[in-house]
Order: structure tokens, then C-alpha cells, then sequence
């Protein structure tokens, strides 16, 4: 038996299945291997496909998720902010609502979003509570909320700083942890 062993592990459980008298047949073990290797191969795909099923687990298939939506995605966009997009266009849909917009802002940022409502200038305010400075691809989240926002409504954004407080409470190493869009600019 130790002369040829059965590495597959779906070749190992078959091996199980059979009657003993077969586990020392050295051609019953190839056999066994082969086809074991054949059904490891079958399951990774299998679950390789599922996986594509699914925006948060999906690789080398977000470009049909992006042609289904009608998105161009930019050159070298990490996968993470694809997803992001796909997401926001997903949610997107129905009609328009501060809920609708929150629901798109946090599908890109993955973070705590407050919208808000200024009746009289009829404008929406998208603030960015969790995250420091701006969200790496704010642009795209830009563009998706423009196209969900009917058009005589406005849209501005808060980003989120270190305050002053904060900034003396840090110590130099620990300034040094926070890229410098965690501060705020000078203006």
C-alpha cells in the first residue's frame, strides 16, 4: 500500500467506499488516484464558479458583472473598488432617496456615511464619519451618485479629519502610522 499512495483526497474517499480487498491492488490505487485527481479538479472549479456568483467573492468575472451593468471600468482599478462600483450600481436601482443615496455611499466606502437633507437649497450632504480624509475612489462614487441623483438636486461632501485634538494626542510615531489626507489642508 505504501508503495503507490493515494494523495487525492477525492481518490482517498473513494478508496473507503470500496471493500477492503481492493486497497492493496496496485492498479485499483492508480486508478483511484487518477480519478480522485480528475474530482479535486472538479470540485475546485465547481467552487471557483460559485464564487464568481458573488460581488464580494467574484475575481476574474467582475468584467461580466461590469458589461451586465453597463460599467467602465478604469485600467488598474483594485478589485476591491470594482466591486465597490458593482455594488453601488446594484443598490442603485428604484426610486430616489436619501436612503437610496446612503445605501450607494456606503457600497464604496464600507464605512459609517450620514446623509442629510437641506430642504432650501435642495441639497444632500454625503458625511464621511469612519473614514480619515478621501475615500481612495471617490471619483467613481462620485460618478454613481450622479447618476442616481435626479438633477435639480445637489450633492456636496463632508470628508473627515484629524482634528487638532487629536493631532496633539498622537505621539510622532503614531503621527507618522496616518498618510498625510488624514490631516486636514490648509486653506
Amino acid at each position: 500500500m505504501s508503495e503507490f499512495p493515494i494523495t487525492s483526497p477525492a481518490g482517498a474517499e473513494m478508496l473507503e467506499d470500496l471493500p477492503g480487498f481492493y486497497a492493496p491492488i496496485l492498479e485499483m490505487r492508480v486508478l483511484l488516484q487518477a480519478s480522485g485527481e480528475q474530482f479535486d479538479r472538479l470540485q475546485t472549479d465547481i467552487a471557483d464558479q460559485l464564487a464568481q456568483r458573488f460581488i464580494s467573492s467574484a475575481t476574474w468575472d467582475l468584467d461580466s458583472w461590469e458589461e451586465e451593468l453597463g460599467i467602465v471600468s478604469a485600467a488598474g482599478q483594485p478589485a476591491d473598488q470594482r466591486r465597490a462600483v458593482i455594488r453601488s450600481k446594484l443598490r442603485g436601482f428604484g426610486k430616489f432617496s436619501g436612503a437610496l443615496l446612503k445605501s450607494v455611499a456606503e457600497a464604496y466606502d464600507n464605512g459609517q456615511i450620514e446623509v442629510s437633507f437641506d430642504a432650501p437649497s435642495s441639497t444632500f450632504t454625503v458625511r464621511f464619519v469612519s473614514t480619515l480624509g478621501m475615500p481612495p475612489n471617490i471619483n467613481s462614487l462620485m460618478a454613481a451618485i450622479a447618476e442616481i441623483v435626479p438633477a435639480h438636486l445637489l450633492v456636496n461632501y463632508t470628508y473627515r479629519y484629524l482634528s487638532i485634538g487629536e493631532v496633539e494626542a498622537l505621539g510622532w510615531l503614531e503621527m507618522n502610522d496616518h498618510p498625510l489626507g488624514d490631516f486636514a489642508p490648509f486653506v
